[in-house]
């Protein structure tokens, strides 16, 4: 994809990062909110649809609760998201108001994205809003996600939903310009304009995340979003909230990733990327081996142990015998039931205790294999 190929996206994701939109201080900072309702404005002039993924709704909270930086506990942070969120959708509501457009506003959990039924309306509420020539604006539901239904970041957030949407292309702006194969500061560090793959990114140092203490994020987190999104088809451009409107414009601004891979299914996509498991199925070889080179079923036959506490319907790990991920699933299951069921055909299940345990553990259409 070229730059030009950019300025001709029809539906973009743009995320915009926490120190991106506030000040030192943790308020949000009217300048920077206003500049890029702008440039968003402007692309919605030219014919592109935007979602909006942004994150600032902890950080704007923070001055308002007498809070002087980022708290690390998860009950004070989700008071500081309830107190943030809504100061935070306030400014853009009345910011895009000034520019005629209406703005909706979309809290996710996990739980929206992998379980099916979730999933499939989660999609649909987007395609109504951006059908209805609204601009919706993203983030994860810090106010209620507790820490095992947690995205993480809003960079692996936004490339998700990117895939969920059917976007054209994603924009990850941040505190700096582009990808650098070191700090932008450091001495011979200099910026990659360009990434088509794995190999451009060998001499890359992304350093820690989270370096700002106002977000959870780093180059760290957008790299791996980059990653989830040019696999999934979707092309990225990493670069600075100043130079959005550049970026929006196609001019040679940041770092552009290259599609490296095809759209999927996206809920396999969300339950590869944005899940962890509640537990684990431990398999013998030959299940390891049906599972991960035939793309099989999981059958009771195949499974020696069951760790963890999960119910039919949540995502779980799928190992091998010596603790080697394999894959990840959605269980047809609870952990109650399983381990009686282990090592056994489901021919004999369903004989002794009735056709509906003639079923899979995991189906392999709930199943994603895991890299290794």
């Amino acid at each position: 994809m070229s730059r030009r190929g950019v300025l001709a996206a029809t539906r973009v994701v743009v995320k915009v990062g926490s120190s991106s939109l506030t000040t030192t201080a943790g308020g949000i900072d009217p300048r920077r909110l206003r500049d890029l309702v702008a440039t968003l404005a402007g692309a919605r002039n030219r014919g592109a649809e935007i979602v909006l993924v942004s994150s600032g709704a902890i950080a704007a909270g923070l001055a308002p609760l007498g809070l002087r930086r980022r708290p690390r506990d998860l009950a004070t942070q989700q008071a500081a998201a309830s107190v943030g969120q809504g100061l935070l959708v306030h400014r853009y509501t009345e910011e895009l108001a000034s520019h005629g457009i209406t703005t909706g506003q979309v809290l996710l959990t996990l739980d929206d994205v992998t379980r099916r039924s979730h999933h499939q309306n989660a999609y649909r509420t987007f395609a109504k809003l951006l059908e209805m020539g609204v601009l919706p604006i993203v983030n994860e539901n810090d106010t209620v996600a507790t820490t095992e239904i947690r995205f993480g970041d809003n960079d692996r957030l936004a490339a998700l939903v990117a895939h969920l949407v059917h976007a054209d292309l994603l924009v990850l702006l941040s505190d700096v310009d582009g990808l650098y194969t070191g700090r932008p500061t450091a001495p011979g560090s200099r910026l990659l304009p360009d990434v088509r793959g794995e190999d451009d990114l060998t001499t890359v140092d992304v350093g820690r995340p989270g370096d700002t203490g106002l977000g959870t994020g780093g180059m760290q987190t957008k790299v791996e979003a980059a990653r989830i999104a040019t696999g999934a088809g979707v092309p990225v451009v990493l670069t600075s909230a100043e130079r959005a409107a550049a970026a929006l414009a196609g001019d040679e601004v940041g770092t552009l990733f290259h599609p490296t891979g095809r759209r999927s299914s996206t809920r396999l996509l969300w339950l590869a990327h944005a899940t962890r498991g509640k537990g684990s199925l431990v398999l013998d070889e030959g299940a390891v081996r049906a599972v991960g080179e035939r793309r099989a079923s999981l059958l009771p036959a195949g499974i020696t142990g069951v760790t963890g506490t999960f119910v039919a319907g949540d995502p779980v790990e799928v190992v091998a015998a010596d603790g080697r991920p394999v894959a990840r699933g959605l269980v047809n299951y609870d952990s109650t039931e399983l381990p009686a069921l282990i090592g056994r055909s489901t021919r004999d299940l369903a004989r002794e205790l009735g056709s509906s345990y003639e079923r899979e553990v995991i189906h392999r259409d709930d199943m994603v294999l895991l890299r290794r």
